[in-house]
């Protein structure tokens, strides 16, 4: 009787936490989902395509415009949260870095997106419209990226949340609306969902002003502390911007529209580890950053293979029953139950790549060679697989070159895990 009631004070807590987490970002993130998949069913093959080389693209955009800096300004502020001035001064300045990338991205965007849809066939005026709407959404992510992170900082969470929903729910009540008045195109579907990027940059920032009440300034030496915190990191940012795009680049530049298409909504089914993968920062990390050091290694090889399970559930689904996730995106995507398969194994090892990383951040297990390790060790495994392989114009070639890709990040996560077990933390004298 002992032992259940403790172990009910071990895992009652914990269920609450997840509990709440799947209440709070559950219903947005099952919504997103949902809009996804609906695009993938309602729009024609060539419409999609277009869809889906925009917010790839974006995706990266936004990263690289970002690298990494709006993350920084929670550390800088640190217990100093009630100081409302500081805050909004690490803002502006965090704006002004950001301006600055911007008008530095700007052109470089304009230039490389008409050369990387260029065998798209798709004429000067649309691709010219995509430049214009991926400038405007990634301008947009930014201020949401910078005025969220105040509210995370300052627990302002129900709001956060609240955002987040209300424009999750928003685009898809207008996907349905549209595809009902039948106005639904890859452009009316686009613009839909830059309208949720518009809504929560107005929103945060707005709900920001409010509960700062003060202007901020930015200034050089903050600007220097939040660009010295996030140099270490800039590499690495840089790399995983474009590898979780590469299946996506390389179908673009070699295959056809169709393979475009069917990347992309296979892509979809992968995003459904983003549930699990949201609760490694909210709840992973906190978990593990404080648990006492002699739990850590039973602790550690408990999460990592409940991720496994997670994992191997999801690989198996899709193996037995492929036809559930092919059903899932439409009749237009029936051929592809064998890239089911791949795809699910792509996302299930960056899954647990994601898992065991965010362990090693927490217990401090981050080293300079393991960032280097990675990128070399991935590339090194993506030149042989070219050279192995050479077509990459075909959907099955690209997903097995985003496995062996994530294979590699992945045995590096476990080798800096091993490492950090057997000699510990970085200290202090490596910086």
């Amino acid at each position: 009787m002992g032992r259940i009631k403790a172990g009910g004070a071990f895992l009652i807590p914990k269920l609450k936490r997840v509990g709440q987490f799947f209440g709070a970002q559950g219903l947005t993130m099952v919504s997103n989902l949902l809009y996804g998949f609906l695009c993938v069913r309602l729009l024609a093959i060539p419409d999609y395509a277009m869809y889906v080389v925009v917010f790839g693209f974006l995706g990266s955009l936004g990263v690289f415009m970002d690298t990494g800096i709006s993350g920084c300004v929670i550390p800088l502020v640190g217990d100093q949260v009630n100081d409302k001035q500081l805050v909004a001064d690490y803002v502006a300045s965090l704006r002004q870095l950001s301006t600055r990338i911007f008008l530095f991205m700007a052109p470089v965007a304009a230039i490389l997106y008409p050369l990387f849809v260029h065998n798209r066939g798709w004429s000067w005026q649309v691709v010219t419209v995509m430049v214009l709407v991926l400038l405007f959404s990634v301008w947009f992510s930014q201020i949401g990226a910078a005025y969220g992170t105040v509210l995370i900082m300052r627990r302002d969470l129900t709001r956060w949340y609240r955002d987040q929903m209300i424009s999750s729910l928003g685009t898809l009540a207008l996907l349905i609306l549209f595809w009902k008045m039948h106005w639904l195109t890859a452009f009316t579907a686009i613009l839909i969902n830059v309208s949720g990027i518009l809504f929560i940059g107005v929103s945060y920032y707005l709900r920001v002003r409010h509960i700062l009440g003060v202007t901020g300034a930015g200034s050089k030496e903050k600007r220097k502390a939040i660009v010295h915190l996030a140099l270490p990191n800039f590499p690495s940012v840089i790399f995983y911007a474009l590898q979780g795009q590469i299946p996506l680049f390389l179908i673009t530049l070699f295959g056809a529209t169709t393979g475009v298409a069917s990347v992309g909504a296979l892509g979809r089914l992968g995003q459904g580890f983003n549930l699990f993968s949201q609760m490694n920062p909210l709840l992973i990390v906190p978990y593990f950053a404080k648990l006492a050091k002699e739990k850590v290694l039973s602790h550690y090889l408990v999460a990592v293979g409940a991720a496994c399970g997670v994992s191997l559930a999801a690989v198996a689904l899709a193996h037995f029953y492929p036809g559930i996730f092919l059903w899932v995106l439409g009749h237009k995507y029936y051929g592809l139950g064998h890239a089911v398969v791949l795809i699910m194994i792509g996302s299930a090892i960056r899954y647990l790549s994601g898992v065991v990383w965010v362990i090693n951040t927490a217990r401090k297990f981050i080293y300079w060679w393991s960032n280097i390790s990675t990128i070399v060790l991935t590339i090194l495994v993506q030149v042989l697989f070219i050279f192995w392989k050479r077509d990459l114009s075909t959907v099955d070639s690209v997903l097995v070159f985003n496995i062996v890709s994530a294979a590699a990040s992945l045995v590096i996560c476990i080798l800096c895990g091993v490492y950090g077990f057997i000699f510990g933390p970085r200290v202090m004298e490596e910086h």
